[in-house]
């Protein structure tokens, strides 16, 4: 049976532009949203501040997961840590070009895998706290056997290391993950994983607006009921 993650899956403050973040945390001030997820991947340090600043101000008082950058100090994952709580940072394998500088927090540091049959030699899940299973990755690379995917499988029965999930779409027809949904049933690949891959804290990451992305969270629930 399917764990219940309908109070696990959150809302994802994404984009590519400072008016993509200012228009999804206009909606989320508006909705009185308390706890979101945050992706930085596209945000560099002087946005990032901006980003910062105004969620200070903003609703948000919870954030369990945030999308980091290579480019990040070890001060920000010190704020974002020491504000928030203790989030899950989900980072890439070459992030782990990056870990020196981020002494003391490795363990606060989740793997997304790629899926692209190419794994760098220094990626070691020992040295950080697990997984943030890309579920569209995840498929693709199922799709692949792609060494990313067996890799993952390894690990399959070491539960503590699934903390964690992104969510996007997928599409079959092009073995290729979706950031912008057109429409829900690009959801419907997750019917179709092994449970060993959810984790507790699930984080929508489309770039479509806040409304959109509500529908889409009752809509994955449902699916994950099932």
């Amino acid at each position: 049976m399917k764990k219940d993650f309908s109070k696990n899956i959150y809302i994802g403050l994404t984009g590519r532009t400072e008016a993509d973040w200012r228009a999804k945390l206009k909606e989320i001030n508006r909705r009185k949203l308390a706890t979101i997820a945050l992706f930085l991947e596209y945000y560099r340090e002087s946005e990032r501040e901006k980003i910062y600043d105004a969620l200070e101000k903003s609703c948000v008082k919870e954030i369990p997961l945030v999308h980091i950058r290579n480019d990040m100090t070890k001060s920000e994952l010190k704020y974002l840590c020491e504000k928030y709580n203790n989030p899950c940072l989900t980072i890439h394998e070459d992030s782990f070009n990056s870990l020196p500088g981020w002494n003391g927090y490795h363990q606060n540091l989740f793997l997304e895998m790629n899926y692209n049959n190419s794994i760098p030699k220094n990626v070691d899940i020992g040295k950080i706290g697990g997984f943030c299973v890309d579920l569209a990755h995840f498929k693709a690379a199922e799709e692949k056997w792609s060494k990313e995917f067996e890799f993952t499988l390894r690990q399959k029965n070491k539960g503590n290391l699934f903390a964690c999930n992104h969510i996007s779409g997928y599409a079959y027809e092009t073995n290729f993950d979706l950031h912008t949904i057109s429409d829900q049933r690009e959801f419907d690949y997750l019917k179709t994983l092994p449970d060993f891959v959810f984790g507790d804290i699930m984080a929508i990451e489309v770039f479509n607006p806040i409304k959109e992305q509500l529908e889409f969270k009752e809509y994955i629930a449902e699916l994950m009921k099932k």
